[in-house]
Order: C-alpha cells, then sequence, then structure tokens
C-alpha cells in the first residue's frame, strides 16, 4: 500500500503546479523503465489505465529476456502473447518449484501397525503384531523407520538353528478409526534362523494414484527379522525384533517420516 501510494505522489509530482491535468502517460512509460518487476506489479493495481501502460511489451519484454529467456521464445510462436503475461506465467512456476511440501493431515499416532509373519509350509504363526503409533519407537534420525522388541506373545514360535524355512509376510498399516487400510507388504520368501542374523524383505511401493501405473514409485516397503538363541538353552532360535520402514532406492536411505506420512494419504484418503 506504500508502495502504492509512492508512486501516485511520484506521478502527481510530474504534473505542472497550476495543472490539474494528469501527467502524460508516455511519462509514465519511461518511469516504468526504471521499475522492478514487484514495483511494476504494484504500479498496475493503481488503476486501469496505469495497468495498460504498465503491461506494454516494450516494458516487460527485457525482463522477460533477462530473467526467463527460454520463456520469452514462445514469443516467437505466439505472438499474441504478451511478455506481461509470460513473466507472471513463469514467476509463479519458479515459485512452486521451490515451495515446500504440504502439511501431511494426519500424524504416525493416527496409524495402526498390523504385522503378520507365517510359516507358508503349514501356516504356523511366527509373528503377530499390533502396534498403535504412539507406542512406536522412532528412529533418532526422523526417519520413516521403527523396530518393534517381540516379545513372548507376539513371537508365537521358535525354531532349529539355522532351519531354513518358507515364510509369508503381511505388512497393513490401518488408521485408527478404521476407515481405511494399506498393505506395505504381502510377500513370500525364505528366512534362515540363525542367532544374531538377520532376515531382511523388501518389496515395491506403488507409485501414488496421481501417477500413472506404468511409472515405478522409486521407494520399498522394508522389513528386517532379529533373530536370538532362546536363553533356556538348546539349538532353538526366535525372533527378537521386527524392524519396518520405507525405503528410497534412489539414494539406498529411509524416507523421513513427513514425507513417509505422505506417501500414505494418498491411500488412506479418499480424493
Amino acid at each position: 500500500m506504500q508502495r502504492q501510494k509512492r508512486l501516485q505522489v511520484q506521478a502527481m509530482s510530474i504534473r505542472s503546479p497550476k495543472s490539474s491535468s494528469p501527467p502524460p502517460w508516455g511519462v509514465l512509460v519511461l518511469l516504468a523503465h526504471h521499475l522492478d518487476p514487484k514495483s511494476l506489479g504494484v504500479a498496475s493495481c493503481v488503476s486501469k489505465s496505469w495497468y495498460l501502460s504498465m503491461a506494454s511489451d516494450h516494458i516487460w519484454q527485457p525482463l522477460c529476456m533477462s530473467h526467463y529467456p527460454s520463456l520469452s521464445n514462445l514469443k516467437i510462436t505466439h505472438p499474441s502473447v504478451s511478455y506481461h503475461r509470460l513473466y507472471a506465467m513463469a514467476y509463479v512456476a519458479a515459485k512452486r518449484r521451490v515451495r515446500g511440501p504440504s502439511v501431511p493431515q494426519f500424524s504416525v499416532d493416527s496409524l495402526i501397525f498390523d504385522i503378520h509373519i507365517l510359516g507358508t509350509k503349514d501356516n504356523h504363526p511366527i509373528v503377530k503384531i499390533a502396534k498403535p503409533g504412539n507406542e512406536f519407537c522412532f528412529d533418532h534420525n526422523g526417519v520413516f523407520r521403527f523396530d518393534f522388541g517381540v516379545n513372548n506373545y507376539e513371537c508365537l514360535t521358535s525354531s532349529m538353528n539355522e532351519m531354513l524355512e518358507d515364510v509369508k509376510i503381511t505388512w497393513n498399516v490401518v488408521l485408527k478409526d478404521w476407515s481405511a487400510v494399506f498393505t506395505m507388504m504381502d510377500y513370500e520368501g525364505k528366512v534362515r534362523y540363525s542367532p544374531g542374523s538377520e532376515g531382511w524383505f523388501s518389496q515395491e511401493l506403488p507409485p501414488p494414484r496421481c501417477c500413472s501405473s506404468d511409472s515405478t514409485s522409486g521407494i520399498v516397503a522394508d522389513l528386517k527379522l532379529v533373530f536370538y538363541r532362546r536363553k533356556d538353552g538348546g539349538d532353538k532360535v526366535r525372533v527378537d525384533k521386527v524392524s519396518v520402514g520405507i525405503l528410497n532406492v534412489v539414494n539406498w536411505r529411509y524416507v523421513i517420516v513427513e514425507d513417509g506420512i505422505r506417501y500414505l494419504q494418498h491411500f488412506l484418503f479418499p480424493c
């Protein structure tokens, strides 16, 4: 507002002290050549006449060529488009590129992780976990990776040391209000029961619904099992810990929690 008033005062000062007629529009155009794009935009709001004067191609062509030279070439194939319009389009596009992502619509506390691991030979349960988000153990780096210690109730079976077994792994993410569920992993593989070792499983996640089904998401659901030998001795080995997360296969790093939530909301919330 102050800038707009200052421009009006500058225009008034051009008038003759004894004359009440407005300044010649040619003078405004000459003045406009010394203004930056933001000041030109403010001056365009003074009146319709000011807008027409400040929107001249003679004013905006050098600005457009200086800031957005590639887009200025559209004037050659589409001469009816003004440089003022081209500059405005390019400015908005540049702002969108640097704009931060939207705030997630929910938090981890709104989720329940449901993890089932079965032996496929006779469908005997190995691990059964259902954890609400407020009980998650967060990674100190702020990434979407969570560790779950497995107690005796959740680890339902033990196997022989060094035994190789076919397993089926299912990991579902459920909203606490039971309005939606998304399957992060539905996978069959092999795991070897060895104390201190890890069983690692990953499965590519689908791209968000805004993208073509032929494209890849570049992220995978990641699940690891950590084994240890039972304290009562013998050669029985059980699952000690389950770790789950979302891994970016481009840089092989886990995504941050906020990005993981933004991905999930594509599937847990309707359009």
